[in-house]
C-alpha cells in the first residue's frame, strides 16, 4: 500500500488545471481505489485482483470486493501475511469502510471470456452512479458500448480501458532493432497462463535493485499495466501482424530512457499451450538472451482446460529453446497446493533433475532469483564495481577543473547507470 505513481484519475494529476488556476505545482495525491472479484479472490481468475493486493504503484489500494471471503484481511489470503486491505462483501460495504467514495473501481477478475456478465455490468454501472472511474482491462471495450459510454457521460467519470490497442495507423511492425540494445534481456515464461510469471517477472527486478543492478520490468499484460508499469503492451489485444513489432518498440524506449543494466520482460500464457499465442510473440519480439520458467508442480492440469495435462518443465524448457535463441537459466515454483515441505522437495528435484537453478519467489529469499541472473550474467555484477572505482577519481578531477569536468563526470555517470 505504498504507490509511487501517479493515476490519472488521481485529483490533481492534470498539469492544465494547475497551469489555469496559477497555482504552484504540488505533489499530486494518487488515487484510491475498490477492486472488484466476486466469488474469485485467491484464484486464477482473480489474478488482476491478486496483483493489485499485492504490488501497486498507481492505485492506493483501499479494499477488495468478494463476498465468499468478506471479514478477511486480502494479505492473509494470498501470502499469510497481513496487508490491512479488507476483504468486503458488497461495494456498499467497501464505501464504508473507505469513509468517502474512492476514485476509481477497478474490475478485478480476468475470465477466459474477457467479458463481463450482466450482473457485473450492474455493478460497475453502480459504481459509476457513485462518481466512480472506471478501470477495466477486459477484451470487452467499455467506451465502446452505448450504455457505459452514456453513463460516463452522465455521471462526468471515464472508463479506461486498458487492453484497448493504438489505432493500426499508429502500430509498429518487427525491425530488428532489439538487437542493437546491448544489455540482458531476459523473459520469465511459464507452463501455463495464470501462474504468476508477473509475480516474479517484478520479485526478480526488485532483487536485482536490491544487488546494485539496474534493472527495469516489460509488462505485456493488462495486470501490470493496471500497476502501474511505466512500460508495457497488452500483448493479447493486439493485431498478430504488429505484437512482435509493438513489444520491440516498447522494449527499446524503455532501454533509451532508462540505460538499464538488465531488462525483464513478463511472460504469457505458455508456449505449448494451443490456446495462447502470446509467448511465441514475446520470443520473438524481445529476443530474450536467457529464459526464467515458472511452473506449478501441484496443478493437474492446465487451467481452465481439464482435458490438458500439465506439462513437465522439461518438455516446456526444450521447446523454447528449440523455438528461439535463449537460454532457460532457471526455474521458479507457482507454490499452489503445496505445503512448504513439498515446496522443498520440488525445489531440490527439479535442481537435480534439469541441472538448473530452482526456487519459490514467494516463499524463498527473493536473493535466490537475482543469483540466478548474476550465475547466468556475472558481468552485471563485474560492471557497477569498475564504475564505482572509476566515479571518485572523476569527481576529483572535477573538482579540481573547477567545473570544466563535471560535465564529463555526469556523462561517465551516465553510462554507468
Amino acid at each position: 500500500m505504498s504507490p509511487v505513481t501517479t493515476s490519472p484519475f488521481a485529483p490533481g494529476s492534470s498539469p492544465s488545471e494547475s497551469a489555469r488556476s496559477g497555482a504552484l505545482e504540488t505533489e499530486p495525491r494518487v488515487a484510491t481505489a475498490v477492486v472488484y472479484c466476486e466469488a474469485n479472490f485467491g484464484a486464477i481468475d482473480g489474478k488482476t485482483a491478486n496483483g493489485l493486493v499485492r504490488h501497486s504503484e498507481k492505485y492506493q489500494i483501499l479494499a477488495v470486493i468478494d463476498s465468499d471471503k468478506a471479514g478477511l484481511d486480502s494479505g492473509v489470503v494470498l501470502d499469510d501475511e497481513p496487508n490491512d486491505i479488507p476483504i468486503c462483501r458488497d461495494l456498499a460495504t467497501s464505501l464504508e469502510l473507505a469513509g468517502h467514495v474512492p476514485d476509481v473501481f477497478i474490475f478485478g477478475i480476468a475470465p477466459s471470456s474477457g467479458m463481463m456478465s450482466a450482473q457485473e455490468r450492474t455493478i460497475v454501472l453502480e459504481a459509476m452512479g457513485l462518481g466512480m472511474n472506471i478501470v477495466n482491462g477486459l477484451h470487452e471495450f467499455l467506451n465502446d458500448d452505448p450504455e457505459f459510454a452514456a453513463s460516463a457521460a452522465a455521471n462526468q467519470v471515464e472508463i479506461l480501458d486498458v487492453r484497448k490497442p493504438a489505432s493500426k495507423h499508429d502500430l509498429r511492425v518487427f525491425s530488428g532493432r532489439i538487437n542493437t540494445i546491448d544489455c540482458p534481456r531476459i523473459a520469465v515464461l511459464g507452463t501455463d497462463c495464470a501462474i504468476g510469471k508477473r509475480t516474479t517477472a517484478t520479485l526478480l527486478a526488485d532483487a536485482l535493485k536490491a544487488r546494485g543492478i539496474k534493472a527495469v520490468m516489460v509488462g505485456t499484460g493488462q495486470t501490470g499495466l493496471i500497476q502501474g508499469a511505466r512500460y508495457g503492451v497488452a500483448l493479447d489485444a493486439v493485431p498478430s501482424q504488429f505484437c512482435a513489432g509493438e513489444l520491440e518498440a516498447t522494449i527499446l524506449e524503455a532501454y533509451d530512457v532508462e540505460h538499464p543494466d538488465v531488462i525483464i520482460i513478463e511472460g504469457q500464457g505458455a508456449l505449448s499451450h494451443p490456446a495462447y499465442s502470446t509467448s511465441s510473440f514475446i520470443l520473438r519480439g524481445s529476443c530474450p538472451q536467457a529464459v526464467v520458467l515458472q511452473h506449478a508442480p501441484g496443478r493437474a492440469h492446465r487451467c481452465d482446460f481439464e482435458q490438458m495435462e500439465m506439462p513437465e518443465p522439461s518438455s516446456e524448457i526444450r521447446l523454447i529453446e528449440t523455438f528461439a535463441d535463449t537460454k532457460v537459466i532457471g526455474l521458479t515454483i507457482n507454490h499452489e497446493n503445496l505445503d512448504d515441505e513439498e515446496i522443498g522437495a520440488a525445489i531440490g528435484r527439479y535442481e537435480r533433475d534439469l541441472g538448473l537453478p530452482a526456487t519459490d519467489p514467494l516463499t524463498r529469499s527473493p536473493e535466490r532469483l537475482a543469483e540466478m541472473v548474476v550465475a547466468a550474467f556475472p558481468e552485471l555484477e563485474e560492471t557497477p564495481a569498475v564504475w564505482q572505482d572509476v566515479l571518485p577519481v572523476v569527481d576529483e578531477k572535477s573538482r579540481l577543473l573547477n567545473g570544466a569536468a563535471p560535465r564529463l563526470g555526469q556523462l561517465v555517470s551516465a553510462v554507468a547507470r
